[in-house]
């Protein structure tokens, strides 16, 4: 067995390991560049060119769905007219 050298060079690496990676990655230079360069991954500049477009869509999409639903109430009136008659 290896003795109480060895526990030792063990417990040693058990508490410098965690502490060691903690010192690293708790850098603000690291901490700042790393979150940085992941939030301009997920949430890239607006381009004011895609809302634009995007709110087009949307407009598109709602005057489209507005007709829709005037033309179903249109026709059940027209139905309850022909009902009543």
């Amino acid at each position: 067995m290896g003795g109480w050298q060895l526990e030792v060079a063990k417990m040693t690496m058990y508490i410098f390991f965690p502490v060691a990676l903690f010192h690293y990655f708790n850098q603000p230079e690291y901490f700042e560049k790393w979150v940085t360069s992941t939030r301009r991954e997920l949430y890239p500049p607006e381009d004011p060119k895609q809302i634009e477009e995007i709110r087009k869509t949307i407009k598109s999409i709602r005057a489209k769905h507005e007709k829709e639903q005037i033309q179903k109430a249109l026709e059940e009136i027209e139905k309850k007219e022909k009902n009543a008659a």
